[in-house]
């Protein structure tokens, strides 16, 4: 290394110009007055002696601990620097970023100097301890050079040192590289050094990271590769398969080993120019029908391709999905429709409704059948939703159907589907049932209940035989559906009566979630009420405000439609406020009936002051009010309109002025 004396020569003076408080011009660099300063006010101790504060050991092991891989990838460059200054007394370290030493490689008669006395693992170099280089590149995230009197604290007037920042890939600053020496071997060429080794640290993790990046896409992939229901054929540029998945293995009931290595047009026979097109046309297609013909059996399916290109968008490969035509032809595939609810979904802190969804998640990745029990407007569909989605039916198709609202003479077309000339105004090739379009997925049959006992004949063969026949066909379907059922009926009664057969009851009957009516979870009244109300919110960009009486009213109501008819009434509440304040008033007779006395006009004229609202919302609100409270009133005293007038403390004249005005008939 160059002596270079000079330097520390002229700094000295503007150093001790500093310490001293002297003001004037400075020849020193501005970032390293820049730095004194922030060690003066920080009241750093120029003349302190004492050695840098260290890491406890535990703090030490957290520390090495978290910092692992950064120091694995810096320890080749580190070693690579040192082998360059070997010999000649300096020290190469690494910190973290508050500027605790990491790692460090030095001579050893160079460590036991006193001179490098503070340049032990653990040691802090920020600028706590004065102006360094290692604690000012921290502080300006730049490459820096600190040489003999630029350092702050006396002790370090003997050291040149070079720091430069490490960053982590999204431009924060994790530690610190250094090369500390002896002031008189001070070298620009030194600073360059350690700034090209630590950008190559920096690029090093960046490529660590995007390695593992890549690793986690890869694994998904793969994940979704075996996952998906479809068949999926991976192919070379000449058309060669070179991978399967196992639903691929399971549709071509083959082994992996007797497709791959297979070219394309040994497979797909008549419609291998629509598959060569992908490879040498780079065109895509969709929804083929194609006859497969493996070594062990020939079917019609329905292909997809897609070409592979690369960054020239030359065709590397193609990938090709594969769906059965007999369980899954074009038209089911838009017979279902998305669901996204969750148990998450299903809003309740009571005992009953914790319980209902406890069964269900348990119930939710078996293959077992599951009778869900419970009143109209429970939610039965949105557990049935939660079911398939929690179920290793996840990414097959949901499809419901409400026996109860299908007339009888339908309900085996509909389940079942039919062939071609099943019956006068058949469509043409016929038309597959609910059981076709859900397979791979889940059939959910609301109101089983209300199926005609014909019909319970045929589910409970399907049920048995996994298969099901198309109403004027011979012709066995082999399906793979998980079913839901759900009733608001007592399905043993119904056998009891003779409506339901026994033995698809106990067929149905694997499972049974029972769904709480909403009068036996009272309890989660306000947090249904507040659901739906937020929604709503959401959706008109309105936040209302609730008077409190408002839910002692709905917690009092019993409520017969339960979940359904809360939120309709909710609604119903929202368009008869015409405002962002919901009181008692906008709710229905009946429901306010239970409350005794009824919503005081002063109540809501006090709520009205202190609201928000202009002139006219204001008046809406207490004619509203007011409206509200002579029908209230009359629904009390049986229409007796002197009763009425004498408890709101009015004439029978206004009364009826008032009920003419806003159109009340008694």
């Amino acid at each position: 290394m160059t002596i270079n004396n000079s330097y520390q020569d002229y700094t000295l003076p503007d150093w001790k110009k500093f310490i001293m408080g002297e003001k004037g011009q400075y020849s020193t660099r501005s970032l390293i007055i820049e730095s004194w300063t922030r060690c003066y006010k920080a009241s750093v101790n120029p003349y302190g002696n004492i050695i840098h504060s260290k890491l406890e050991e535990a703090a030490m092991f957290s520390m090495l601990l978290e910092k692992r891989e950064l120091i694995e990838i810096a320890k080749p460059f580190m070693m690579n620097l040192y082998s360059f200054v070997e010999g000649s007394g300096f020290v190469v370290a690494l910190t973290d970023e508050r500027g605790y030493i990491m790692e460090m490689f030095g001579d050893e008669d160079t460590l036991n100097n006193p001179m490098t006395s503070n340049f032990f693992q653990g040691a802090l170099w920020s600028e706590r301890e004065g102006t360094n280089a290692i604690g000012t590149a921290l502080m300006i995230k730049e490459a820096v050079q600190v040489s003999g009197a630029e350092h702050y604290c006396q002790k370090h007037h003997c050291l040149t040192c070079s720091a430069a920042p490490i960053f982590n890939p999204t431009g924060q600053v994790i530690g610190i590289l250094d090369m500390s020496g002896a002031s008189y071997t001070s070298h620009l060429h030194t600073l360059g050094m350690v700034a090209a080794a630590a950008e190559a640290i920096t690029a090093q993790l960046a490529i660590q990271r995007k390695n593992r990046e890549l690793a986690e896409a890869n694994k998904r992939l793969t994940n979704l590769f075996n996952t998906m229901s479809d068949g999926v054929l991976m192919v070379d540029e000449c058309g060669i398969i070179k991978q399967i998945n196992p639903a691929a293995k399971d549709i071509l009931s083959t082994i992996e080993h007797e497709i791959v290595g297979m070219p394309m047009d040994r497979l797909f026979g008549n419609k291998n120019v629509i598959a060569q097109l992908m490879l040498h046309s780079k065109e895509s297609y969709e929804e083929i029908e194609c006859i497969v013909d493996t070594k062990n059996s020939m079917f019609h399916c329905l292909a997809s391709g897609e070409p592979l290109l690369d960054e020239q968008g030359r065709v590397i490969g193609g990938v090709i999905l594969l769906r059965p035509k007999p369980t899954q032809n074009l038209e089911n595939r838009f017979s279902g429709y998305q669901v996204t609810l969750q148990f998450g979904d299903v809003i309740g802190e009571s005992a009953a409704i914790v319980e209902a969804i406890r069964v269900a998640s348990l119930a939710a990745p078996t293959a077992s059948t599951i009778l869900l029990q419970g009143e109209s407007g429970t939610g039965k569909e949105i557990f049935a939703q939660a079911i398939h989605n929690r179920s290793k039916q996840r990414n097959g198709p949901f499809v419901a159907m409400n026996c109860g609202v299908i007339p009888k003479d339908l309900i085996g077309s509909e389940l079942f589907g039919y062939a071609e000339g099943a019956f006068t105004g058949a469509k043409r090739g016929g038309k597959p049932g609910k059981f076709e379009f859900a397979s791979g997925g889940t059939l959910f049959l609301d109101e089983i209940g209300d199926m005609p006992l014909e019909q319970q004949i045929a589910l409970l063969r399907v049920l048995q035989e996994k298969n099901i026949t198309r109403i004027g066909s011979d012709k066995m379907i082999p399906i793979n559906t998980r079913i839901i059922c759900a009733t608001n009926k007592n399905l043993m009664e119904e056998v009891k009566k003779g409506t339901f057969r026994q033995d698809l009851y106990y067929r149905l009957n694997v499972i049974t979630v029972n769904i709480p009516p909403l009068r036996e979870r009272k309890v989660d009244i306000p947090l249904l009420f507040t659901n739906f109300l937020e929604r709503i919110g959401r959706e008109r960009n309105c936040k209302f405000c609730v008077d409190p009486q408002v839910i002692e009213c709905l917690q009092q109501f019993d409520w017969p439609g339960n979940v359904r008819e809360l939120q309709n009434v909710v609604e119903r509440a929202v368009s008869l406020s015409g405002t962002e304040m919901i009181t008692a008033v906008h709710l229905p007779i009946e429901i306010c009936a239970g409350i005794n006395p009824p919503v005081a006009l002063e109540t809501i004229f006090s709520q009205a002051l202190k609201g928000n609202f202009g002139r006219i919302e204001r008046k809406k609100i207490l004619e509203n009010a007011e409206k509200q409270q002579i029908i209230l009133f009359l629904t009390k005293h049986g229409g007796n309109v002197s009763e009425v007038a004498r408890e709101l403390k009015i004439s029978r004249n206004t009364l009826y002025r008032k009920m003419h005005l806003y159109g009340v008939e008694n």
